[in-house]
């Protein structure tokens, strides 16, 4: 699919030029909410809003090149959007969901181990490792350079290899348990 060409149509009042880009991009932006989310429901709700305000704004968007982006941009949006709006609430469901999740045991580790990080770092690395996002589309997305991001990318990933050998480090002794 031609972005550029689809994106031309749909500023024009195409819909279906726009429900093609729409497709075209739904997994990336299910994943960038869930990267924040971590929650279904909540994912679905926010990639919602964000095509409403997508389809709003189209005209305001200069260069066709950067539509990807610019979806990401405001699906994180309406992600810490609707963070902010349940910080204050917890679910009875919440409350009692197990920690580990039967994704396999390769899931398990990597999820326990991005728990152990900030959650700026976690998503990063989440995104730009899992989701497999360019450092040039999170520099956008994020609105820092690029250069940042591959700081951030790398320092993350030293935090996390810090604390894998510190967990390791305090677990065993001799090749026995502690």
């Amino acid at each position: 699919m031609n972005v550029v060409s689809e994106f031309k149509k749909a500023k024009k009042g195409n819909n279906r030029a726009f429900e093609r880009l729409i497709v075209e991009h739904k997994t990336l932006m299910f994943r960038a909410a869930m990267s924040v989310l971590h929650n279904e429901e909540d994912s679905a709700d926010a990639i919602q809003e964000a095509i409403l305000k997508a389809y709003r704004s189209l005209h305001s968007l200069r260069e066709p090149g950067f539509f990807k982006t610019w979806l990401l941009r405001i699906v994180m949006n309406e992600s810490y959007q609707i963070i902010r709006k349940n910080k204050k609430v917890t679910t009875l469901k919440d409350w009692n969901q197990p920690p580990i999740t039967e994704q396999g045991y390769l899931q398990v580790e990597i999820d326990q181990m991005l728990r152990l990080l900030p959650e700026d770092q976690a998503q990063l690395l989440t995104m730009f490792y899992i989701e497999g996002m360019t450092s040039n589309d999170l520099a956008q997305i994020l609105k820092i350079p690029e250069n940042t991001v591959k700081t951030r990318i790398k320092r993350a990933k030293e935090k996390i290899r810090n604390l894998y050998e510190e967990k390791e480090a305090t677990k065993w002794k001799n090749g026995k348990n502690l």
